[in-house]
């Protein structure tokens, strides 16, 4: 690992901190998004985050919320994946770059992320999804700056809790070894502490889809901390709370600071709603 990806993996684990990212790429393969269409004003109630993951083209539109000492990290995708675009029921999980590590360093990224899906049906499909992620590895390296992998199953929603599981065990250790510095990927249930033990960068859990309530999405959070995992994804669990302040400050409490799911509700007065 080069020193700027020592320093900059140090300043997101803060102390040896747990950390807590917000994804707000979704406009990237889902266009318009309720909490996103005026990106900067959201952004602007969420710089408790450790981080926040960007698509590359709103780096410039949300700048300022970065430009300052204390502010949340910029994570930059670097990759744009079939499997993403859900609302067309794509099948094929194909990936493709749509910048390099140096390019995403140029617009201020302090982290890089990449996807890869496995295991999508096609021999010739996976080895290009693992070509990518291979690049940006290489790329990382020459740029100084740590690479998230995102292991995304494909047809993960079609799958039997174990299918799930296994297919993500797998590709959080291949990712892994292809060098990426952390894995996001989703929580499995009670076996994801499996995972973690067999990957040997931290692993962040992704929220995933909106959970009916916000007490539910603090305990999945929990769940994952308790497996091992050194943080969290979460997207539109935070950008679409009732109160997204609010329940960012509980999931920091939750995943940073060891507060049960059901104190940290009570405590930012979450219990008595649903998340959306």
């Amino acid at each position: 690992m080069t020193t700027g990806e020592e320093i900059r993996l140090g300043r997101l684990f803060d102390g040896g901190c747990n950390a807590v990212v917000v994804a707000v790429d979704h406009g990237l393969y889902n266009g318009p998004v309720p909490g996103l269409n005026d990106l900067a004003a959201t952004l602007g109630r969420l710089d408790a985050a450790d981080a926040i993951l960007v698509s590359p083209g709103m780096a410039s539109h949300v700048g300022h919320v970065f430009a300052h000492r204390g502010a949340p990290a910029m994570i930059v995708r670097l990759n744009w994946g079939t499997q993403y675009a859900t609302q067309w029921q794509y099948h094929e999980s194909r990936s493709v770059p749509v910048l390099s590590a140096s390019e995403a360093v140029a617009l201020g990224a302090d982290i890089v992320l990449v996807g890869m899906s496995i295991k999508t049906g096609s021999e010739a499909v996976d080895a290009e999804n693992v070509a990518v992620v291979a690049r940006a590895v290489s790329e990382k390296r020459a740029a100084g700056v740590p690479l998230v992998g995102e292991v995304y199953p494909a047809g993960h929603e079609d799958l039997s809790p174990d299918e799930r599981h296994e297919q993500i065990a797998v590709g959080c250790r291949v990712v892994a070894e292809l060098g990426v510095d952390l894995v996001k990927t989703f929580h499995t249930g009670e076996r994801f502490g499996e995972i973690v033990a067999a990957t040997p960068v931290p692993v962040l859990a992704l929220g995933s889809r909106k959970l009916p309530r916000e007490r539910d999405a603090l305990e999945l959070a929990a769940e994952a901390v308790a497996s091992g995992a050194r943080g969290v994804v979460f997207g539109r669990n935070v950008i679409q709370a009732r109160d997204p302040q609010k329940f960012l400050a509980a999931l920091l409490a939750v995943v940073k600071d060891g507060v049960s799911a059901d104190a940290a509700a009570e405590r930012h007065g979450l219990n008595a709603a649903v998340a959306g």
